[in-house]
């Protein structure tokens, strides 16, 4: 129930702002129609709403308060009965099974049990599962068995007691009380019914104002005999891994619970060590990974404990990779400690027993805690936020430790701001996500070192000058530069704020310019990526994409700005450079109409465009809407008209290409480009066809050319197909333009 109330809270936020706008909503109290717990929605006074899933009653005893929850009906399922003497089978109608592992037996007297799983009833009656039921027959039997094998809890079986003339059986199962939560909602003005529902309007769930709720009647409904609750419930011939959703078996000892469609295809193992040294150097050079030691030198079975942990371990860490080797899920390396590492125990403080310690490949203890290693199993698990903090505290320990030695190598300062940059961001990264310490000796305790801004972007900026003439490029120094110039990198990791583009950025940009094709090469040859040397993206995409967040970051007012002058001239570099596709192009052209907006005339952005249009969408290379397709397969998966879709691609382009030509009709200045405007504005007419917008533009590009009779002829296409103009001013003014081409006044 607990995933059911959180996605239902989740969805109901998002369809909050609905309900504000819809008419003829009353304030008050709303109770569910449904079957099963009901929901009590309160709307109050204040446009603040409540979603009351649990009832029921309280007791005060001494200094604690003891809640009861309302009794509810103890029935999963809930079966309705036709009875039919002639009847000679019995017709089953199971509703909406969806992918829960159900089954079902049958049974005539003392016989054994036969079962059978629903979804292979499904597969067989309805191979292509057009319907959500499942309609089937059974021969005639005493009892009925419904079974709801559960994931990671107990098998419900339930028995039932037929009636001798019982013909057709309708069961449905209580449990999913919202089905599919893709929902929605609405409001019935002629039932007064507020009602949310999935997709289609299916099953909706039914909200009643409540003094409009009418008095509950009383259902007979069908009782189990029996009523059982049953860990790793089987019978004989079920399969040991079943293949519906949530099925699960024992996989050995450690009884791990897997999904039988995600069941892990390799056999992960974990190399342990025979000493603290060998440890460490395993650790180092694996680079990623940190070392975990435990230390139980009391515990005669400490040796089994662990030994069963480091298999737990293997199993969790191989389903999550499930069939290839991935290293983002091999955080961890383990050792237990022996009698030979007393002094270095000692040594570092670290004498209580049971202990684990966390350590990173240069032997560095970032934190402990007392504790058994199975107590803190949950924490090594990739999932758990530990793993993340691990990582973070490790970023922050080994960067202020590079920059107070002296001795620090480039590599090292590249390493250091690298591991801190690759870091993934939390999702609300304005919340305080850096790790408090805890007062709990049998917690980790993990401190993040304080930095200082000034001295950590001065050290940054020397690191770039001193890379100016690198022979090659260095790839760690890339993809550092490339999680920061976006605010994604290291200095978003250590003081959690965005912030604009700097000299230092600029010249990093350079960079990454300057060794273009080297840095492309390269970044095709890693084969099998840690995550220092991660592959990237198409490079003038990120780089386009890093110039519009920063757009976006100095409109949101963040102290200092980016000079527009630097971000032309850098997409002016890629262009150059023959590197700038879609995306640069796209956002170059954002960037210069705005420059455009404070002068009289738009010669730089309309001599660009000129280009582009030239070498992209010019009908003399051939069919456009096939150069458009063409252009769409090559565009970054992650651009926002990859998300939009081939429609939104081509609308842009059309809309492009009429915005240049409009800007030609505007300003006298831009007069110079009339012949080229009318070719751009034909071409939106041909991407998108009969535009009254467009028409209009063209039409008043053929009348500056003297084109007068084609000028009124088009003028007169785009009022025949404004219909979808919807501001009159603009279609007033559409007739206007018609009415002086007619009287020689425009």
């Amino acid at each position: 129930m607990r995933n059911f109330i959180w996605s239902f809270l989740a969805f109901f936020c998002l369809v909050s702002v609905a309900f504000s706008q819809t008419k003829n909503i009353e304030k008050g109290t709303y109770l569910s129609t449904n079957k099963g717990q009901k929901i009590k929605l309160n709307l109050l006074d204040d446009d603040k709403y409540e979603l009351v899933f649990y009832s029921g009653g309280y007791k005060i005893q001494g200094d604690s308060l003891v809640f009861s929850e309302t009794k509810k009906a103890d029935e999963s399922f809930n079966l309705t009965f036709k009875n039919d003497k002639k009847a000679k089978k019995i017709k089953i109608k199971f509703l909406d099974p969806s992918y829960y592992s159900f089954y079902i037996g049958t049974q005539n007297g003392t016989e054994e049990v036969q079962y059978q799983r629903i979804a292979d009833i499904k597969t067989t009656v309805d191979p292509e599962w057009k319907s959500v039921d499942v309609d089937f027959e059974i021969e005639k039997t005493d009892f009925l068995y419904l079974v709801y094998e559960g994931y990671d809890t107990d098998s419900k079986i339930y028995k039932y007691a037929l009636p001798k003339d019982v013909s057709e059986i309708t069961i449905k199962y209580e449990f999913d009380v919202l089905g599919d939560l893709k929902i929605s909602g609405f409001y019935d003005k002629k039932t007064n019914e507020l009602k949310i529902s999935g997709p289609g309007g299916k099953d909706p769930i039914v909200f009643l104002n409540e003094k409009n709720t009418p008095p509950a009647t009383i259902t007979q409904s069908v009782a189990p005999i029996e009523k059982q609750s049953i860990s790793k419930w089987t019978y004989p011939g079920k399969e040991a891994y079943s293949e519906d959703y949530g099925a699960a078996a024992a996989a050995d000892s450690a009884a791990a619970v897997v999904d039988a469609y995600t069941q892990p295809k390799i056999d992960f193992k974990f190399k342990v060590e025979n000493n603290l040294k060998d440890a460490i150097a395993a650790t180092k050079n694996a680079k990623t990974k940190f070392l975990v030691v435990y230390s139980d030198s009391k515990n005669a079975s400490a040796k089994a404990d662990f030994d069963a942990f480091i298999k737990d371990q293997e199993v969790q860490v191989g389903y999550n990779m499930y069939d290839v080797y991935d290293p983002q899920y091999d955080i961890f390396n383990y050792y237990l400690a022996t009698a030979d590492d007393k002094k270095w125990l000692k040594a570092n403080k670290l004498t209580d027993s049971p202990s684990v310690i966390v350590l990173n490949g240069d032997g560095d203890i970032l934190t402990s805690a007392k504790s058994t290693l199975n107590d803190q199993k949950e924490k090594f698990n990739y999932y758990d936020d530990f793993c993340k903090k691990v990582q973070r505290a490790n970023a922050f320990y080994t960067f202020n430790k590079v920059i107070k030695n002296k001795k620090a190598t480039d590599a090292d300062l590249v390493s250091a701001f690298n591991r801190a940059a690759i870091l993934e961001l939390p999702y609300d990264y304005d919340s305080d996500y850096t790790v408090v310490a805890e007062s709990n000796a049998a917690e980790f305790n993990l401190n993040n070192a304080s930095l200082d801004k000034k001295e950590v972007l001065q050290i940054w900026k020397k690191l770039i000058e001193a890379h100016q003439k690198d022979a090659k490029p260095n790839m760690l120094l890339v993809g550092t530069i490339l999680k920061e110039i976006k605010n994604q990198g290291f200095y978003k990791q250590f003081f959690k704020e965005d912030r604009v583009l700097n000299d230092a950025d600029f010249l990093s940009i350079d960079y990454l310019i300057k060794y273009y094709d080297a840095i492309e090469k390269a970044n095709t040859e890693v084969e099998n990526p840690t995550y220092e040397v991660a592959k990237i993206g198409n490079l003038s995409t990120e780089i386009s994409s890093a110039l519009q967040m920063n757009s976006y970051v100095s409109q949101e007012g963040v102290e200092g700005s980016a000079s527009q002058d630097k971000i032309i001239s850098i997409y002016k570099k890629l262009i150059a450079a023959g590197k700038g596709g879609f995306d640069c192009y796209k956002n170059y052209f954002a960037y210069l109409s705005q420059d455009s907006e404070t002068k009289t005339n738009d010669t730089a952005y309309l001599k660009e465009f000129s280009t582009y249009y030239d070498s992209y969408l010019s009908a003399e290379k051939g069919n456009v809407i096939e150069k458009l397709d063409n252009m769409y397969a090559t565009i970054d998966p992650n651009s926002e008209y990859a998300y939009g879709g081939w429609n939104s691609f081509k609308d842009y382009h059309s809309n492009l290409a009429n915005s240049a030509s409009w800007s030609v009709v505007l300003k006298p200045e831009n007069s110079d480009f009339i012949k080229k405007a009318i070719n751009w504005s034909e071409y939106s007419l041909v991407v998108t066809k009969n535009n009254p917008y467009y028409l209009d533009t063209l039409a008043q590009l053929y009348y500056k050319d003297g084109q007068k009779e084609k000028a009124i002829e088009t003028q007169k296409k785009a009022l025949q197909y404004s219909a979808t103009v919807y501001e009159e001013q603009t279609l007033n003014d559409m007739k206007e333009v018609l009415d002086k081409m007619q009287n020689g006044t425009y």
